[in-house]
């Protein structure tokens, strides 16, 4: 009989390869193994694809019976681990396999002047075979290993169960590592990321040395005698005021060595890739809007702003040797996955486990309505700009032309005192088209504006599902322990304190930026107006003296 489960909440896929689903509804699994947090199956439309593993829950009803009849028992449901983020997902390929990718489609190709001497670990990989960001131990304790390994994985092992799911997030972002206290690296002073307790609870150190970093328009560049074209953009951060040229798959590849080394921490999407049209206009202004977001908040992170990839990103200028030495460092960091832990310290007095759940469940349910409500304002300004492009525009010209062919008509009489008049309503059909114009062009100032910041959070709403289940692994952790553990409870507050600052920066950030989208919003709303009226005004003069 075919695995069934039930849908906890709607999905709606983005990208190819998977599919969408609606909460309450019925699915069937081709198989309950998940594959990098999803699972791949048939929906109630017949449509076959992957969804995020933790948007359902799996039915057990159909074996339990089967099983208990050979003298075995089993669960009637389990809980599947957490979906990742819609850009960090597996694409299936042509081939019929799949491979992970830090964000879909294809653009630039990575050529050799890139890639020489990438360590092999980052080499994309087949389904099945991408390792974990840190090595799954799932043999007895103690084989194979030194004498203090044993009697620190016995003492783990003695009073917390480890996850043997290597696809969990708990387990690949090292979070359960950590907690088992098998996190082992040395940390410079200048690697340490403070979280300090502010007035609304744990946040991150404020940044002392703030900056910003322009994008300018693109530039077409061209290589292999002309054979190859792609687009560099001038960077120029305000603490170095030293321009540098980057091409988009060296932010792609920026961000993948970010999600790698801030596991707690939600790095901006970037915009999505395209294969073709990458030279039009409309496509490369989109993108550059599209990357000045997320360099914005980029450098008003605290913590990603500072780091060493990222500092080096936007200081390395053309000397190849320095960029390459820093790209492999990033790439040899050790200070990621369970390590990465290592490096934050929290306030004195530490959290209660309690108050941290309440609000991580509060902050759940405040990011899934935001969610749900980010696709209705999505839709509403999207109609809406649709109607203003074409129907506004439309009907504005229709009535004008109206106007001016009533003009027409007048000018049949001959009669020298109607001249003024008939121009009069000649002109007021030219203003009424003009406002058909103004209309069309007017979304492109103050609805799309929107959209994109729209489009930004909810890649930020995506990647906290992930975020949080790093943090509930840990509490989950320490519930199961039956000593509680002084140490546990220290690694465990570690984590919650990281979770509660990333999550405070969050809101500050999303206050600040709705804040001032919508400001922008109503200043263009009454400058759009005000034009309309000087137009209108303008034609009603022209009666003023109609002979």
């Amino acid at each position: 009989m075919a695995l069934k489960a039930k849908v906890l909440y709607d999905f709606h896929a983005e990208n190819p390869g998977e599919i969408s689903i609606a909460e309450k509804e019925l699915v069937t699994l081709f198989s309950e193994e998940e594959l990098e947090g999803w699972l791949e199956g048939e929906n109630s439309k017949g449509e076959v694809g992957l969804f995020p593993a933790s948007y359902v829950d799996i039915i057990r009803d159909q074996i339990t019976s089967s099983a208990s009849n050979n003298g075995y028992s089993s669960p009637k449901t389990i809980t599947p681990s957490p979906s990742h983020s819609s850009q960090r997902r597996f694409k299936v390929g042509s081939g019929g396999g799949s491979s992970f990718n830090t964000s879909q489609g294809s653009d630039d190709d990575w050529d050799d002047d890139w890639d020489d001497g990438s360590p092999a670990q980052y080499e994309p990989q087949g389904l099945g075979t991408t390792p974990p960001l840190y090595p799954v131990t799932t043999s007895l304790p103690g084989r194979g290993a030194g004498q203090q390994q044993q009697q620190q994985q016995a003492k783990s092992s003695a009073t917390v169960g480890r996850n043997l799911n290597r696809f969990s997030t708990f387990v690949k972002s090292g979070g359960e590592a950590f907690l088992l206290g098998e996190a082992s690296a040395f940390v410079k002073d200048g690697d340490r990321i403070c979280v300090v307790m502010g007035k609304y609870g744990p946040e991150w150190q404020e940044d002392p040395y703030p900056f910003t970093c322009t994008i300018d328009d693109p530039t077409k560049q061209t290589k292999f005698k002309g054979m190859k074209s792609y687009m560099s953009y001038g960077l120029t951060p305000t603490h170095t005021n030293v321009q540098v040229n980057r091409r988009y798959k060296h932010f792609d590849w920026l961000y993948a060595r970010l999600v790698e080394r801030f596991p707690v921490i939600s790095v901006p999407h970037l915009p999505e890739k395209q294969a073709t049209g990458r030279f039009e206009e409309d496509f490369i202004s989109k993108r550059r809007k599209g990357l000045i977001w997320w360099m914005n908040h980029m450098t008003s992170h605290p913590v990603l702003a500072h780091c060493d990839v990222f500092q080096h990103f936007l200081t390395c200028g053309a000397d190849e040797k320095a960029w390459k030495m820093g790209k492999r460092k990033a790439e040899r960091d050790d200070l990621v996955g369970a390590n990465f832990f290592l490096t934050i310290s929290t306030p004195v007095v530490p959290l209660d486990l309690q108050e941290v759940e309440s609000k991580i469940e509060g902050f759940k349910s405040f990011t899934k309505k935001m969610d749900e409500n980010i696709v209705v304002v999505n839709t509403s300004i999207n109609e809406f700009a649709r109607k203003q492009i074409t129907g506004f525009k439309k009907e504005y010209q229709k009535v004008g032309q109206s106007f001016k062919h009533l003009a027409q008509a007048f000018e049949l009489d001959q009669q020298v005192y109607s001249a003024g008049l008939n121009k009069a309503i000649s002109y007021t059909g030219e203003a009424y088209e003009a406002i058909g114009e103004y209309f069309a062009e007017q979304p492109r100032q103050d609805l799309e504006p929107i959209s994109d910041l729209l489009d930004l959070y909810r890649g930020h709403l995506s990647n906290f599902p992930d975020i949080i289940h790093v943090q509930k692994g840990a509490l989950t952790k320490v519930k199961d322990c039956p000593k509680k553990e002084g140490e546990l409870h220290d690694r465990c507050n570690i984590i919650s304190c990281a979770t509660l600052a990333e999550i405070q920066h969050f809101h500050r950030t999303r206050v600040r930026d709705f804040r001032m989208q919508m400001q922008h919003h109503l200043r263009q709303q009454i400058s759009f107006f005000q034009k309309i009226t000087a137009k209108l005004e303008d034609a009603l003069h022209k009666y003023d003296n109609d002979q």
